[in-house]
């Protein structure tokens, strides 16, 4: 096995009283695929910059490969300094590296790299940052929640980028469909410490189950030693001194060990105030429309939705996706057609910017409106505090300002405030915005078990899967069609995924006819005329370059191969000098195979 790019071993960190790291280890060889997966706040992000050396740790044993090369993509990138976006990539480039992928990269990802950063959206900003950190394509990629801010068609198309790259990878997601596509082992960082599965994401949460199920019926264990102890010290201290002073330390031992264990966090405890049950009808559309500046956003749309109903609204950013919702719920009255709301509706919503929250609020004052210990759950007053315990809220945190929360954190305060208001219908737009895996599970479970209907908005295929009956899918131009079933089943009815925003110059998908969309250059591109990327002509103008150092190193290897002595001399340096022969050549063969293939791609299009 290949010496690892990085290891971390024993890493301890602590923040205040409690430590966050105790004793945490990773590796990481070449192509590795890893997946860093745990409870928000575990640590998660601060290993990965531990790993990265953007952190320093109370105490570590950390080896960096001499001459490897790495990249950390974080939460929150920062732009200063830059006045476009292509500036900022390429200032992560290395010497040696090349220079058009800063510009490649940033078109495959929807940016000119003129943006100025100050003014970039979070999917914009998300965007350059990734462009960033794969343009040098590292010997290691330390990714941070890669997908947040992502719509499906750039997170589909960075699954198909970091599956063609050579880079070991190391990724914190809470997408799991983007974590099975990409892990083949999986690091779990719980309560300070690390375990290591060498599978993928897929296998992960039954082997999580049966460790913790294990660790419970260990702890049971301990805890009847525990008290089979203490019946002999009070019974049977008397005989044999020493044999029961050691015997009384080792039960001294015990209770330390009980009192000192860190136990799993629990879960989360969703439950949805209910109010009075609504209308069968809900909601229903006939044609509606809108459009601004002569752009049409919705066009002649028309659906109807019962009770109990669970709707998935999937599409690109800034294909309508918010307005459609604003336009069936009553929000927004739409230019033509009618919307038509059932009787006794309830809604209750949660806003995928947390914009309601004031950072200046404390997490008790944000719950109650202040001046309160009580908060209303569907009518009924509860404790601020228990209620801030079953979303695994502490007491300290009561008090603590909104600002000093993570994105996780922020994400499960919104949950509290929006279920607990009574509804009969739920509108979540991407509720699954930095929750945790265990979070996301009992969210499901919610939403699958609503007694009312539900509208979401999510760019999460497997929480689509998982909790939807029907899916209402952006096909371009202002046009929404509606398929039964999850995301899976959509694309299995449509023919393909949301695959790519509309290009200029390019036709839309195949919309709602059951046919896959034309690839790129096929022949189904009638009318059009093919042009080579960038990134071909670019590479027609390098590989000559390459095949000449490809060539001459051959030639050079070929001609310490023929001394007629030197295996017998020096075995050792003949079987490396083969294998770097052999190295080179595949290259080359390589080489010559794309400049062939380009080359007649170029005068098949008339140059």
């Amino acid at each position: 096995m290949a010496p690892p790019l990085i290891s971390l071993q024993d890493v301890h960190l602590r923040f205040g009283a409690t430590p966050l790291l105790d004793g945490a280890e990773i590796s990481v060889s070449p192509g590795e695929r890893l997946c860093l997966v745990g409870r928000n706040g575990s640590g998660k992000s601060t290993l990965l910059k531990v790993a990265a050396g953007l952190i320093e740790a109370d105490a570590a044993v950390r080896f960096f490969q001499p001459g490897a090369t790495v990249r950390y993509l974080p939460q929150e990138p920062d732009f200063s300094g830059f006045a476009t976006t292509l500036a900022y990539v390429e200032a992560g480039l290395g010497p040696g590296d090349e220079d058009y992928r800063a510009q490649y990269l940033l078109d495959q990802l929807g940016l000119t790299g003129h943006e100025d950063p100050a003014h970039l959206s979070g999917g914009e900003a998300r965007r350059a940052a990734l462009a960033r950190v794969i343009a040098p394509e590292p010997d290691v990629l330390l990714l941070d929640e890669p997908t947040n801010h992502l719509d499906l068609p750039a997170i589909e198309w960075l699954e198909s980028e970091l599956k063609s790259l050579r880079s070991a990878l190391v990724v914190i997601s809470h997408d799991r469909r983007f974590l099975q596509n990409l892990s083949r082992a999986t690091i779990w960082l719980d309560r300070g410490t690390t375990r290591r599965l060498d599978q993928g994401f897929s296998s992960f949460e039954a082997w999580r189950d049966q460790v913790l199920e294990q660790e419970e019926t260990d702890r049971h264990k301990l805890d009847r030693k525990i008290v089979a102890e203490q019946d002999w010290l009070r019974y049977g201290v008397t005989a044999r001194r020493k044999r029961n002073v050691r015997r009384l330390g080792l039960l001294q031992s015990m209770r330390t060990d009980r009192r000192d264990e860190r136990r799993a966090q629990g879960n989360v405890k969703i439950t949805v105030t209910e109010a009075e049950t609504s209308g069968k009808l809900v909601i229903e559309a006939k044609g509606i429309s809108k459009s601004y500046d002569g752009t049409p956003i919705v066009t002649d749309f028309s659906t109807r939705i019962v009770r109990g109903d669970r709707i998935g609204i999937v599409g690109p950013n800034g294909a309508g996706k918010t307005t459609l919702l604003k336009m069936l719920t009553g929000e927004l009255a739409p230019d033509s057609g009618t919307v038509r709301l059932g009787a006794n509706l309830e809604i209750a919503s949660l806003d995928q910017k947390r914009a309601a929250l004031d950072p200046n609020t404390t997490l008790r004052d944000a719950l109650t409106g202040g001046g309160s210990d009580q908060v209303l759950v569907g009518g009924v007053p509860k404790h601020v505090m228990g209620y801030l315990k079953d979303f695994l809220f502490t007491p300290d945190q009561a008090n603590s300002p909104l600002s000093v929360l993570s994105g996780g954190e922020r994400g499960r305060l919104m949950l509290a405030r929006a279920l607990a208001l009574p509804s009969n219908m739920l509108i979540l737009d991407e509720p699954t915005n930095d929750l945790d895996l265990e979070t996301l599970d009992l969210l499901q479970e919610m939403v699958a078990d609503y007694p009312g209907t539900v509208i979401l908005v999510s760019h999460d295929r497997d929480f689509l899967d998982r909790t939807v009956t029907s899916v209402i899918a952006a096909e371009g131009a202002g046009s929404f069609t509606e398929y039964a079933g999850g995301y899976a089943d959509m694309v299995n009815q449509r023919g393909h995924g949301v695959q790519a925003k509309e290009k200029r110059g390019e036709s839309a998908p195949a919309k709602a006819s059951g046919k896959a969309a034309p690839k790129a250059g096929g022949a189904a591109d009638e009318g059009k005329k093919r042009r080579l990327t960038f990134h071909e002509k670019h590479a027609l103008q390098t590989l000559p370059k390459t095949l000449d150092k490809l060539r001459n190193e051959a030639d050079k290897l070929g001609g310490v191969l023929s001394d007629p002595v030197l295996y017998e001399r020096d075995p050792g340096s003949f079987e490396r000098t083969s294998a770097a022969l052999a190295k080179v050549q595949k290259e080359l063969d390589a080489a010559e195979e794309e400049w062939l293939r380009l080359e007649i791609l170029r005068e098949e299009l008339g140059g």
